[in-house]
């Protein structure tokens, strides 16, 4: 079954691929071979979206060794490529843009680094409001390049405390210039950003956004008042909620009780579609996000451990992923390739017998 979007192409179901770091690219930010064939791969197993991991926006905002870059016209053709091969088979293409802030690493990108506030524990020092305006337009720049190399859409990566994130942080950023302090002022950078992208881009082309609901200085009703409003302003075609687990009950069980999740689903959506992330290992558990609520899903974990789990889990109501840890040859026959697969074994304990 197909879901349609505002705007751009429909997806051929509702299971999208997870914008997973896997730190394939070369050090220059261009496409590597090996993460070209793992997002291909993905295609090829029927997922209906396909997104790359977090490519970085300008040089600031680089964060780790082998991350995929969309900041120069130098990254364009690897880009290009990419966009093409999951057009040809067969998956609706998405970059998520994203920039680091004061979890940048001025180690890999060679320049210092920058956040909303100064950050004595990252080194990190506040951008000057000519530079908040500068990183706007490089989220701009990055959804423009995204269109020209031939992706349908991108996704504004404005979880996991980077750098949109960072200026929802109700605990740290107290700007005085109308990008800190009160909600609405905390949330201008991420309006600005989604209007430039909106604005720039083509009507058929889709835009979408990564937020978490909570924690790393987002407190959930907060969450609410932003989502809320940016699925109010049309310009969303989708919400990508990473909750970690989907079944989790809230942080603060004090204030919100119940599941997370159902104080998400209930979101307003304006015809914007809304997606769920977090332990989503089986059909069953994406049966069970879509009988939430949820209109998608998005696949991590699972997509890793087989290149073809959108295909299976629509086909087979009982499917569910092999269970960890598993093995370096199994993880090669998926199209994971070494890099990766270290990545993997040295951040999960039980990911790679």
């Amino acid at each position: 079954m197909t879901l349609s979007l505002p705007h751009g192409p429909a997806w051929p179901n509702s299971y999208a691929l997870a914008p997973l770091t896997n730190k394939q690219s070369h050090a220059d930010g261009t496409l590597a071979e090996d993460e070209h064939r793992w997002l291909r791969a993905r295609a090829e197993g029927g997922f209906g979206l396909v997104m790359t991991c977090a490519a970085y926006v300008s040089d600031a905002g680089k964060a780790w060794h082998g991350q995929l870059g969309i900041a120069s016209d130098a990254h364009l053709p690897g880009l290009t490529r990419l966009a093409t091969s999951l057009r040809e088979a067969g998956a609706v293409s998405s970059v998520q843009l994203h920039h680091g802030g004061r979890r940048a690493s001025s180690e890999v990108s060679g320049v210092p680094t920058k956040a909303p506030w100064d950050d004595e524990s990252t080194g990190a020092t506040a951008l000057s409001t000519a530079e908040v305006h500068e990183a706007v337009a490089d989220f701009v720049a990055g959804a423009v390049r995204a269109e020209r190399a031939g992706f349908d859409g991108v996704e504004l990566h404005g979880a996991h405390g980077y750098l949109i994130g960072q200026f929802l942080d109700a605990r740290s950023n107290h700007r005085q210039d109308g990008y800190g302090g009160s909600l609405e002022d905390r949330s201008r950078f991420l309006r600005e950003v989604l209007e430039g992208v909106r604005g720039a881009t083509g009507p058929d082309f889709q835009v979408g956004l990564r937020l978490t609901p909570e924690r790393m200085g987002i407190e959930l009703g907060e969450f609410r008042e932003v989502a809320g409003s940016v699925l109010a302003s049309g310009r969303l075609d989708y919400l990508d909620v990473s909750m970690w687990d989907v079944r989790k009950a809230p942080h603060d069980t004090e204030r919100w009780d119940g599941l997370l999740v159902d104080h998400v689903v209930d979101l307003p959506r304006h015809g914007a579609r809304l997606g769920l992330a977090g332990e989503i290992k089986s059909a069953a558990d994406a049966a069970w996000c879509l009988s939430r609520g949820a209109d998608f899903v998005l696949v991590g974990t699972g997509a890793i451990l087989h290149h073809d789990f959108a295909r299976r889990a629509v086909a087979d109501a009982g499917f569910r992923a092999v269970d960890q840890p598993v093995t370096r040859q199994h993880l090669a026959a998926e199209a994971v390739g070494p890099v990766f697969v270290d990545y993997l074994a040295e951040n999960w304990d039980d990911f790679v017998a």
